[in-house]
């Protein structure tokens, strides 16, 4: 995992019991110096057919992945033909100018002929771990749907399966078990067989290797599916969910008003606060297999 984590001396603050506390009626920290590991976070620029597309905040590792999933987020590819070449530059193997890309490496993509990026997809700033669409000039430039309609994919999900999942993507963070800091993404089937898990800072670059990675293994769209993610559902996730042709997207925390409109429009079933043995579903409830479901009024 070199590359993923540093190493950080800090000091332990730590307070005596709280028994202890109330017979003294004094609280004395005590303070020791300890090594830590934090997550790794640095810039990774996309840079598509010699011009620069976007830089994001990133966990390393996976970054061929995460440029290839960025790209079917941005609606900019749909296939592994649609993409020439995928290779990582760190400024001193390659020949290209990195004069304005000293805060880390590039990841160079090359398009198939015909494959082109729009004006709107081009990003103007970096985008941080925690913005999936920063930089974007209008909201219409990030409400893209797929051409082919989720409502086709008829997997139905079961409530007892998607409460396992999880504690099973937690049991798949490696990263995480050293640092505590980190976002994940993992796939599954239906059944609830994980079938991949990636981790970054940021919740939407977990998404996008998963998504790239999919992309690359000849497997997009990933239909009868299931994608969870730590942390809340935003807009951003649900479009990466749709344009990979995922039927159910699942998060810990809570969605977004956008997120749910827009699974709502684009056939995704958006599963929220699944903690425990309870969730909430905000839209494409007729894939989940309740025993019995109750409308609003009801």
């Amino acid at each position: 995992m070199s590359g993923r984590t540093a190493r950080r001396r800090v000091l332990r603050v730590t307070l005596p019991p709280q028994d202890a506390t109330a017979s003294r009626g004094v609280a004395t920290a005590s303070a020791s110096p300890r090594a830590d590991f934090l997550a790794a976070e640095e810039p990774l620029g996309i840079r598509v057919d010699g011009t620069a597309l976007t830089m994001t905040m990133r966990t390393p590792g996976d970054d061929v992945e995460l440029a290839a999933g960025f790209l079917v987020g941005e609606a900019i590819v749909r296939s592994p033909a649609d993409i020439a070449e995928i290779k990582l530059c760190d400024g001193a193997s390659c020949k290209h100018d990195h004069s304005h890309d000293d805060l880390g490496n590039i990841a160079d993509v090359r398009l198939a002929p015909g494959v082109t990026v729009s004006a709107g997809a081009r990003r103007n700033f970096m985008t941080t771990s925690a913005c999936g669409v920063c930089g974007k000039t209008s909201i219409a430039d990030i409400c893209v749907l797929p051409q082919a309609a989720l409502s086709d994919d008829g997997t139905v999900f079961s409530p007892a399966v998607l409460a396992r999942l999880p504690e099973l993507l937690r049991d798949a963070q490696r990263v995480f078990d050293r640092t505590g800091g980190l976002h994940a993404a993992g796939l599954f089937t239906s059944s609830g067989d994980l079938i991949t898990v990636r981790e970054d800072v940021g919740r939407h670059n977990a998404v996008d290797k998963v998504v790239g990675w999919a992309l690359l293994s000849g497997r997009l769209p990933l239909s009868g599916c299931a994608l969870v993610v730590s942390g809340r559902a935003s807009f951003e996730l649900v479009q990466k969910a749709v344009l990979a042709g995922v039927p159910l997207l699942a998060a810990v925390s809570a969605p977004s008003s956008l997120a749910a409109e827009l699974a709502s429009e684009a056939g995704l079933t958006l599963v929220g606060f699944l903690r425990g043995q309870s969730m909430n579903v905000y839209a494409g409830e007729h894939r989940i297999a309740a025993g019995e479901q109750r409308t609003a009024a009801g």
